[in-house]
């Protein structure tokens, strides 16, 4: 049914108003017209789009500020979102990851993949963290939050306002409990074998990133009986899942000290505390001291923070990824793996890989590909959003 209420928005005539038909989810603020109208929308307006001979395309989260200047929350649709609508995207969401995992904790909601862009939620069990990243999401949110507990039967629902979008977007950084309460400790997380320590309040992100899951299981099958260096480690995570598949040892390397308080607790979970150990610090630093003392390890995994998380910072972050390959190439034993991992939305994974190997070769050593790696199935990929598939992980065979 038609919301003959919701104001007009429209494409300028040289707009891709057909990738948008076929489901990119974004409009560019030099793609629509923003006249003086326009731009007296507030944030997060419910808008109905149309092209430039104002044939209606759907309904659009409105953020005239903003370079996105419009999300697409429902192709070919005319009404408002109400909480009906909600709910039926948060249980197709959850369906999925209800028949790929058998505990709830997991990825729910993953942006625009799932149709809710902007929108981030991770489950640790009975508690949801939500990432409202654009304005749409952000005047939603309460009705956002009835449906999800409804939906999922989660008792507790937490706002993280950490994210960098969230300033684009003209939002708050103030996080706030939408439901319950917050959980009073770390939540363990089971994965791979190992148990992973969630801050939901004071840790990055949401508290864990499930995204490497796939690239953990991988990377735990080559740590058998080998040393283990993980840097960029923050709470243990390759470290934590190699030591679960039977790595003698392993080292967490990270500038948080928080980030590796955990880690250890996870490992302590584990009963694997006399087999971990941590060490704070810049990782450069500490590779270059590690590979000047003649420490080598079996495997050595760098899961670094976004180096290039926009096309400005490209150069500066492929220089970077180069610079990770160059120092921890020496640090891995003969016939040793070496795990890279990008996170940058900017590199792609030509890009990233070339970046790799320049590294590895200036470090003067050989390298076989023998596995790629993305984000798991609960971080699913919108194809005609490249940006959906941010994560690459790179396993080589030195």
């Amino acid at each position: 049914m038609s919301d003959t209420s919701l104001p007009v928005v429209r494409l300028r005539p040289k707009a891709n108003a057909t990738a948008i038909r076929r489901g990119f989810p974004w409009i560019f603020a030099d793609e629509l017209v923003v006249d003086r109208r326009t731009k007296a929308l507030s944030p997060g307006t419910i808008a109905l789009l149309e092209d430039a001979e104002r044939t209606p395309l759907g309904v659009v989260g409105v953020t005239p500020a903003s370079k996105i200047v419009a999300r697409m929350l429902d192709l070919r649709g005319t009404a408002a979102p109400d909480k009906a609508w909600l709910k039926d995207r948060l249980a197709k969401a959850l369906s999925l990851r209800e028949r790929l995992f058998d505990a709830p904790f997991y990825r729910l909601v993953h942006a625009e993949a799932d149709g809710l862009p902007g929108v981030i939620i991770d489950r640790f069990g009975p508690t949801c963290v939500i990432q409202p990243n654009a304005a749409w999401a952000e005047a939603l949110l309460p009705k956002m939050t009835e449906a999800l507990a409804e939906v999922t039967g989660c008792a507790n629902i937490l706002k993280n306002a950490g994210s960098r979008g969230r300033a684009l977007e003209g939002l708050d950084a103030a996080d706030a409990v939408l439901l319950g309460t917050a959980p009073d400790a770390p939540v363990p997380v089971q994965m791979n074998g190992a148990t992973y320590m969630a801050d939901l309040t004071g840790g990055q992100k949401t508290g864990l990133f499930y995204d490497q899951r796939p690239n953990h299981g991988f990377t735990a099958r080559l740590a058998q009986g080998q040393k283990v260096l993980d840097v960029f480690s923050h709470v243990g995570g390759f470290a934590l899942a190699a030591l679960a598949g039977g790595a003698e040892s392993a080292l967490s390397v990270d500038g948080s000290a928080p980030a590796l308080a955990l880690a250890q607790k996870g490992a302590e979970a584990m009963d694997m505390a006399e087999r971990f150990a941590t060490r704070q610090g810049d990782a450069f630093a500490v590779m270059t001291d590690l590979a000047d003392a003649g420490d080598r390890f079996g495997v050595v995994v760098c899961d670094p923070p976004a180096f290039a998380p926009s096309k400005p910072a490209l150069e500066a972050g492929v220089r970077a990824y180069e610079r990770v390959a160059r120092l921890a190439a020496p640090l891995v034993a003969e016939d040793g793996y070496l795990v890279l991992c990008s996170c940058s939305h900017a590199a792609d994974l030509a890009k990233f890989q070339g970046a790799c190997l320049r590294g590895i070769g200036r470090a003067g050593r050989r390298a076989q590909l023998i596995y790629t790696g993305y984000a798991g199935p609960d971080h699913p990929l919108l194809p005609q959003l490249a940006e959906s598939g941010y994560l690459k992980a790179l396993v080589f065979r030195l």
